[in-house]
């Protein structure tokens, strides 16, 4: 059973050897951490695949690599977990790396087309909400906010971008499920948002139950906005 979630970004920037010499992270990085060390010793995590993709499933019997991203950072997703480091996508490289510093037992990785609709985010969500298997699971959920913030390189910026964010970190601090669904997809995409799905994953999951939110941190530090909650049950 599924009693807490918790929201974390996509970034590379959370591990310190691809992003050497920098401060950018020394904020979100231990926000982050400290949030996925609030869940139980199983997770399942949820973040973007590509557009039009169909849904899949990274298991905890892997291990995946940084390497694609400039150093050779081994994760592995369980703590047993065996073969070769794998390119994996990013939400499950950044999930397997918060398990490890989190000390957690094993993430699976649940990962959704980009582009899905709401409904079909629900949908997930909703299928995560019913699985239960007689131990405690906590939710990992990782996608990040506009990547077009004021602090974007210049021509990238978007003026809707900081009140976009603004409005998602309302709804992470509330556990406010209906404005994580009413994101319009179209919007996202105009401003770059991988998180979009992700987030409407977690709504459908929470829908109709009562849930309390704290939001840890919420900054765009490289043009991008980084989100940090944790959703417990009420």
């Amino acid at each position: 059973m599924i009693s807490c979630a918790v929201v974390v970004p996509a970034a590379p920037l959370l591990v310190p050897e691809l992003v050497p010499g920098t401060r950018l992270a020394d904020e979100v990085r231990p926000a982050a951490v400290d949030a996925a060390s609030r869940l139980p010793s199983r997770w399942v995590a949820v973040g973007a695949g590509d557009a039009g993709s169909a849904p899949v499933t990274v298991d905890a019997d892997r291990a995946g690599t940084f390497r694609a991203f400039g150093a050779e950072v081994v994760v592995p997703l369980g703590a047993h977990a065996a073969g070769q480091p794998e390119d994996l996508p990013l939400p499950a490289l950044v999930a397997a790396w918060l398990r490890v510093r989190a000390g957690a037992e094993s993430v699976r990785t649940e990962l959704i087309a980009g582009d899905a609709s709401p409904a079909d985010c629900v949908t997930l969500g909703e299928k995560l909400a019913a699985f239960d298997d007689g131990e405690p699971v906590g939710l990992l959920v990782v996608g990040d906010g506009s990547a077009r913030r004021d602090t974007a390189p210049p021509g990238e910026e978007d003026p809707r971008a900081e009140g976009f964010d603004a409005a998602v970190a309302t709804a992470l601090a509330r556990a406010d499920t209906q404005a994580l669904l009413d994101i319009d997809p179209a919007l996202a995409a105009e401003l770059r948002v991988a998180g979009r799905a992700p987030w409407q994953v977690l709504a459908g999951f929470a829908r109709g139950g009562a849930w309390r939110g704290e939001l840890l941190y919420s900054e765009a530090p490289r043009g991008v906005g980084y989100h940090v909650a944790h959703w417990e049950g009420a």
